[in-house]
This record gives structure tokens, sequence and C-alpha cells, in this order.
């Protein structure tokens, strides 16, 4: 079983790995989860955040920068379980999200700065599949991200193989 402690023990001298900083929660029943990158860059805004989650996937992690606001949020439960239907193994959100406790229950992987009531508001304006900049890391389309209690990482290659 990989985690993230073990990951940076193993590739961290190598400059394989960016570390991101210890800004997040964990909000989905899964305290673990890893796949390769897609992006979003929102602005309290989440129309393209459930048009891109309800595609169905392999093995994939949203990163969701929402610039770090913390005046509404960007994914409520029934996105979440939108994303977990279509195969999407977490979420991270650089800004809030809400239904906390409806999130526990669903099957994904979701971390986030925080909590608001407040749902976003639905202009669907926002970027996809571009470069991403938060918490000290770089988050690029098709990288790998692992994520698990202790932290999340990024790797361009896939560092594990898991069945």
């Amino acid at each position: 079983m990989w985690t993230t402690a073990n990951l940076c023990d193993r590739y961290s001298t190598s400059s394989r790995l960016q570390i991101a900083s210890p800004d997040f929660k964990s909000y989905g029943k899964k305290s673990s989860f890893y796949g390769q990158i897609s992006t979003i860059k929102v602005f309290e805004d989440n129309v393209i955040v459930r048009q891109a989650l309800k595609e169905t996937v392999n093995n994939r992690i949203l990163v969701l920068d929402g610039g770090g606001s913390k005046r509404c949020a960007l994914l409520g439960d029934n996105i979440a379980s939108i994303a977990s239907v279509n195969q999407w193994q977490g979420i991270i959100v650089n800004g809030c999200v809400r239904d906390s406790e409806q999130l526990v229950k669903i099957p994904i992987g979701i971390m986030a700065l925080g909590v608001h009531p407040l749902k976003s508001n639905k202009n669907g304006h926002g970027e996809r599949d571009i470069p991403v900049c938060f918490s000290g890391i770089i988050f690029n389309h098709d990288d790998y991200l692992y994520a698990d209690a202790d932290g999340i990482v990024v790797s361009k290659q896939n560092l594990i193989r898991i069945p």
C-alpha cells in the first residue's frame, strides 16, 4: 500500500515530487486516492465543474482552482455524487465545499480549504485543462496526484502501480 509519506521518502530527494502546503482537509469518504490530473480554473462559478464531472473517466483527479475563495462553495453533494458515478477518483478544491455531512458518505476523495453553505454563481466562466498553481504546486493536465491524510504530492510520472 502506498502513502504520501512513503512516496516522499522514496522520491523527494530526486526532485520527482512537488509537495503541497498543508492547507487542505478531507471531506470525501475515500481518505486516500490517486490518479491523473484534469484541471479547471474558476472563480465563484461551478458550471464547468459540473460539466467536467459528468464525463466518465478512468482514474482521474479533478484539480479545481477556485482562487482560494472562501465566499461560496464550488462543490456539494450533488456534483460529488455525479463525479463518483462517473469514476472520478478524487477532487482537490482550492476553495470551499458544502453539504459536508453528505460528502463523507460519497465514495470519492475530496479535499478542500473549508466549507461554506452558499452555492456558487452559475455563469459558466472558467478554463479547463490548463496549468494551475496553488499551495506551492504547479498542477499540469495528465500529471499524477497522490493524496491521503498526510497531504498531497504530484509527479510527472506514475510512481505506483495499483491493480
